[in-house]
């Protein structure tokens, strides 16, 4: 007879990933700094206070909602600060110290905890936020200022066809443009998205199709396809707040559907639209249909057909098991 002493039996999984909700969030927060880098440098102190002060407030929202319901804090997990830097890289540097904090109240405490913390939330916080603040205080948001001068946004150039006014391509590239201090430089965005992709932490597709879409159907609208990707939101959104988990599909079809979906949004709302951007409100409808998405690009399981897949989609559409 076998001697199986010593082993020991355990509940699945048995096989861990190499990466952990804090290493990812880690990671994505090390691919930022750069840019906060050159948002300092090159719009002022301004843009790093108001980061410091996104952040701790993301942090401190999250860690009274887990006290007071007596939940287990989560903070030292970095998802609270990835989200603190990305709604202030979405803030005009001339925004006053009192906007990140409620827009850091309304991602962490109504998008996130209400809906029972990371991995729950069905839209990304950050986005929402952004979104939020937009459309409560529009003037604050729609004013971007350097060197103490306000001027408008490359994107704005464009919708109101000043385009002898628009900043060219290098700029753009480089990031020294009006706009929100932490989309600006598009070669520090790309340099991180480069980084997220080769430590294997979002998926290409995502940001691949994103992007793809907006060049390609921008140049069949009539537009600047490459003037389209390096201005605005686009890329930060593409590489760090599209691919966010709980927000984007599972499987690598889905995934490059969804990005492709977002381009689709972004150029009509720029194009057809009377808002000058549009990635924001792209990703955030996506989020909405990520679990269509999902139902619909489910992987076959191994030994079946495609006529037990959509059986299966079906019945999850009626509440019904398989």
């Amino acid at each position: 007879m076998s001697d199986y002493t010593g082993l020991y039996g355990s509940s699945s999984p048995h096989d861990h990933a190499a990466h952990t909700t804090s290493s990812i969030m880690r990671d994505v927060a090390f691919a930022l700094m750069p840019i906060l880098i050159f948002a300092t440098l090159y719009f002022g102190w301004k843009a790093l206070l108001l980061t410091v002060i996104s952040v701790a407030s993301s942090v401190f929202w999250e860690w009274l909602f887990e006290k007071l319901l007596k939940k287990p804090i989560t903070i030292t997990d970095f998802s609270a600060v990835v989200t603190g830097m990305l709604l202030a890289f979405n803030l005009p540097v001339s925004a006053p110290w009192w906007l990140p904090v409620i827009g850091t109240a309304f991602a962490i405490l109504l998008v996130k905890q209400l809906f029972g913390g990371i991995g729950k939330n069905f839209m990304n916080p950050a986005l929402a936020a952004r979104c939020f603040l937009l459309v409560s205080f529009p003037t604050i948001m729609m004013t971007f200022p350097v060197d103490g001068m306000t001027a408008a946004t490359p994107l704005a150039y464009l919708k109101t066809g000043a385009l002898d006014q628009a900043p060219g391509y290098v700029s753009c590239f480089l990031g020294v443009i009006n706009g929100s201090f932490g989309e600006t430089s598009k070669i520090l965005i790309l340099l991180g998205g480069m980084y997220l992709i080769v430590r294997k932490v979002i998926d290409w597709r995502i940001p691949v199709g994103f992007l793809g879409t907006v060049f390609i159907l921008s140049y069949l609208f009539g537009g600047d396809g490459l003037y389209q990707i390096l201005t605005g939101g686009v890329m930060l959104g593409a590489f760090f707040m599209a691919t966010d988990y709980s927000t984007s599909p599972m499987n690598p079809a889905g995934r490059l559907i969804y990005g492709i979906g977002c381009g689709l949004m972004t150029v009509i709302i720029r194009f057809f639209g009377s808002y000058p951007e549009g990635a924001s409100f792209s990703i955030l409808f996506m989020n909405v249909v990520t679990p269509l998405i999902d139902r619909y690009t489910v992987r076959r399981v191994y030994g079946t057909g495609k006529q037990h897949l959509f059986k299966s989609a079906k019945n999850a559409k009626e509440g019904e098991k398989p």
